[in-house]
């Protein structure tokens, strides 16, 4: 469990960085409101990809770390 929270920090933290920049650079002031939706949608999936990505990371260096564990102790 404490390798999940520590993969969702890191996870929220990169999707968070990629959001500022993203609408920093490429959105800053939008002319219209559908532009700002537009530019939000877009930095909030890839956001949501990151870190489900790292979560994903997580689970599996946690199963390879308990299989060598396991083979270990064998």
């Amino acid at each position: 469990m404490n390798t999940f929270l520590k993969q969702g920090i890191i996870g929220a933290l990169m999707g968070f960085i990629m959001s500022f920049i993203m609408n920093y650079f490429t959105t800053p002031v939008p002319d219209t409101l559908m532009d700002h939706a537009i530019g939000h949608g877009i930095t909030g999936t890839i956001s949501g990809f990151m870190g489900g990505f790292m979560g994903i990371m997580g689970y599996y260096a946690q199963q390879r770390k308990n299989k060598k564990a396991e083979v270990k102790d064998a």
